[in-house]
This record gives structure tokens, C-alpha cells and sequence, in this order.
């Protein structure tokens, strides 16, 4: 593991420990010799996390849509920057250049990378780590819901235990790197739950 992909809110949310453990989680993949990767803002969790960690010496890589440029002020301050066209095309990039992917908080666009991440892996388009950092049970109730599709046998058990979960950015890149892709094919029917 290189590369840890940080997807985050844009904005602070109403708690102080969100960007606290955002500025923890920049700090920690810099000072362990990882780079990161994010969606190129220098507003909220998003410019947090890249401060943290060029604070701390560590390489940052920015991916950010032309269109979002001015909207959520592209961070200046960066290893790389890359301007992509569309938000393909940005989650494509941010996938490519990493190695594992963590969720801090965020609102639907963090939610829609990860679970885009999450599904690739699923499908056997990479073998990566992906996971939710918990910050002051901010994600408590989605991971009681994807609890609740593992019992419903809409998703597997494998497949929801690829989805590490931790409450410290510690213990969460401690997770990825025990972690090892599951074998066990996507699909299931009702003789494999």
C-alpha cells in the first residue's frame, strides 16, 4: 500500500471532531510514508485532510472536475493536481492512484465514492481495502443498514466484511494492512446467502 484515497465533506459538519480527525488522518498517512489522494479542494474535511498532511511533509494528490474548480476552491498548495473533465472521470483517477480508500464524514458525493469503490471491489475490478472511519458514530446508522442488507441476503457476508470500520484513523489503516480480498464470487442465490 502506496497510496490512501480520502473521500470527505466539503464542508466541517457540526462537530469539532470531524476535522480533527480529519487533520489526525492527514497527519498519520504522511508520517507513515503513504500519499494521499483526494478530490483537490482546499474547503472543509477535504482541505483538513490535504493540509494535515502537507503539513507533515507527506505528498498530496488532488483530482478535481474543471467545473468544480472555482465552486470548491481548488487547493493551490499541492504535490499534483489533476483538472479532469467530469466526476467519471475524477473517481476513476482517484482510483487508479490509490491503493485503499477511506469515508470520513461527508454528505451523498463521499457516500457515492465509497460505495462505487466498495462495489468494484465486489465485482472483482481491484483488491483493495476500502472503509469508514467513524468519527463520533457519524456512520453508526448506515452500518446498522448494511448490517441490516447482509440479514435481508442482499449482500453477503464476504461482500459486507470487505468494508473495514474503525473509529480511529489508526485502526483503520491497521485494517488495511491485514486486509485480504475475499475469493468468494459477487452474485448471490438463495442456496448461497
Amino acid at each position: 500500500m502506496k497510496s490512501i484515497c480520502v473521500f470527505c465533506g466539503s464542508s466541517f459538519g457540526t462537530r469539532t471532531g470531524y476535522a480533527e480527525t480529519a487533520t489526525e488522518t492527514g497527519r498519520l498517512i504522511a508520517e507513515q510514508g503513504y500519499r494521499l489522494v483526494y478530490g483537490g479542494a482546499k474547503v472543509g474535511l477535504m482541505g483538513t485532510v490535504a493540509d494535515a498532511a502537507l503539513n507533515a511533509g507527506g505528498e498530496v494528490v488532488g483530482v478535481l472536475p474543471r467545473a468544480l474548480e472555482e465552486k470548491e476552491l481548488a487547493h493551490e498548495g499541492l504535490n499534483e493536481l489533476h483538472l479532469v473533465s467530469s466526476m467519471h472521470e475524477r473517481k476513476a483517477l482517484m482510483a487508479d492512484l490509490s491503493d485503499a480508500f477511506i469515508a470520513l464524514p461527508g454528505g451523498a458525493g463521499t457516500l457515492e465514492e465509497i460505495f462505487e469503490v466498495w462495489t468494484w471491489g465486489q465485482l472483482g475490478y481491484h483488491r483493495k481495502p476500502c472503509g469508514f472511519l467513524n468519527v463520533e458514530g457519524y456512520y453508526d446508522q448506515l452500518i446498522a443498514f448494511l448490517d441490516h442488507q447482509t440479514q435481508e441476503a442482499f449482500t453477503k457476508k464476504a461482500m459486507r466484511d470487505m468494508v473495514q470500520i474503525a473509529s480511529t484513523p489508526q485502526a483503520l489503516i491497521d485494517l488495511f494492512n491485514s486486509y485480504e480480498a475475499p475469493e468468494t464470487p459477487k452474485w448471490i442465490d438463495r442456496d448461497q446467502t
